[in-house]
């Protein structure tokens, strides 16, 4: 059976994490990782999440299933955390949602989902979006292709060429968004070009899939997810998938959420019981854990603020970080305008370095990024940036 298997590459990322560990540079800089770290490079376990967890440890009382569906508790108030508790979706009962392993769970329980309600669906995705989204999609049979996005060359949004190629999309087919951070390039939709977007998905007809893995990142918990809400209340048919790893620093519980948003309460109740056989053919029951913390901080007035002021504390640090890199390499005699890390937003942006720059980084300097020249903005630090500032002064000069 196994002799007819080739091997595959490796993940680029998890490859690069593994050099960076065997490496032995005193000065050695992880850019290519994306997880939060704090100054020391550590990514700590939240105050807010360390008293729910004692709060679970004392109340637990079984370990039984939780059914496909997962906690109740934690769907309905991630539902409001996404879409905001007065929401007119959540009011007119249009939205079903259920509790998934993680974002990517949630973004393969959608997958499967569209192969359901139409078979022939072609997914489009931005140009560049994350890097396993595609193999997500495809590995449910879906189609994918690609509108684009990002302009290597000025670092700004192609949004003109993204609403021309919206425009050509049919009610058939499946459209991924950002909701904020976009990952990789850091460039978001601005809240009119949002609305443009709405506009666009309203006309066409196509269903918007948003992916929101990074709430409360880029300019707030309520701001970051704009998009998400106005298109919530324009369109009759969406899917959002949510992920809890960022903003909870829940990396290892695995824990988001899948919701998907119909025309009226009936329809969403036959969506939902789809979803639900999904789920049973993917992993069969949802992890509890994850899903016991965030509902606790969530459902809790004090840990809730708590958690907020934990995330604004992240928030502020990336967003410190962008202004300290770019300030650094101005220090070091760059004279190349890299003006756009400060204001792109989330985890990620692309340095715009060549391929072989950024080989000459990793091999001459001990800098790890990915070949595209993604960056890990939470990996920069007040001890690194001078020594990361004078590498890539170094290579690009």
């Amino acid at each position: 059976m196994f002799d007819t298997l080739k091997a595959l590459p490796a993940d680029p990322i998890l490859g690069l994490l593994t050099q960076y560990r065997e490496d032995s540079h005193p000065n050695k800089v992880d850019l290519g990782v994306g997880v939060y770290k704090d100054p020391a490079g550590h990514t700590p376990i939240l105050d807010c999440v360390k008293a729910a967890e004692k709060i679970r440890l004392d109340t637990e009382t079984t370990k039984v299933y939780i059914g496909p569906t997962g906690s109740v508790p934690f769907n309905q108030l991630m539902g409001e955390l996404a879409f905001g508790a007065s929401h007119s979706a959540l009011i007119a009962n249009r939205v079903r949602t259920v509790s998934t392993p993680g974002g990517t769970g949630a973004l393969r329980v959608a997958a499967d989902f569209i192969k359901r309600c139409n078979p022939n669906a072609v997914l489009w995705v931005s140009d560049p979006t994350w890097a396993n989204h595609t193999g997500l999609f495809e590995a449910a049979g879906i189609r994918v292709k690609t509108y684009p996005y990002y302009d290597y060359d000025t670092k700004s949004l192609k949004f003109e060429q993204m609403i021309a190629t919206l425009n050509t999309i049919g009610k058939d087919d499946v459209v991924l968004l950002h909701a904020c951070c976009h990952n990789p390039s850091g460039m978001d939709l601005t809240t009119a070009q949002w609305d443009e977007v709405v506009k666009v998905t309203v006309k066409q007809g196509f269903t918007p899939l948003i992916d929101m893995a990074y709430q409360g990142f880029g300019d707030g918990v309520d701001e970051d997810a704009y998009g998400v809400r106005q298109m919530a209340a324009a369109v009759e048919s969406m899917i959002l998938c949510s992920s809890c790893s960022k903003n909870f620093g829940l990396y290892r519980e695995r824990i988001g959420a899948c919701s998907i948003v119909a025309k009226d309460s009936a329809t969403a109740d036959i969506a939902q019981s789809v979803l639900l056989y999904v789920v049973r053919c993917i992993y069969s029951m949802p992890p509890a854990h994850g899903a016991a913390i965030v509902e606790t901080i969530l459902g809790t007035p004090a840990l809730k603020q708590q958690w907020l002021e934990e995330l604004k504390v992240m928030r502020d640090r990336i967003n410190g970080n962008r202004e300290m890199l770019v300030k650094q390499l101005i220090a070091n005699g760059v004279d190349r305008d890299f003006s756009f890390i400060a204001q792109q937003k989330g985890m990620f942006s692309f340095l715009g370095v060549s391929p072989e720059q950024v080989a000459t980084l990793k091999q001459d300097f001990s800098v790890y990024m990915v070949g595209s020249s993604r960056i890990s903005i939470a990996g920069i630090s007040e001890t690194n940036v001078d020594y990361l500032a004078k590498s890539i002064a170094a290579v690009i000069k």
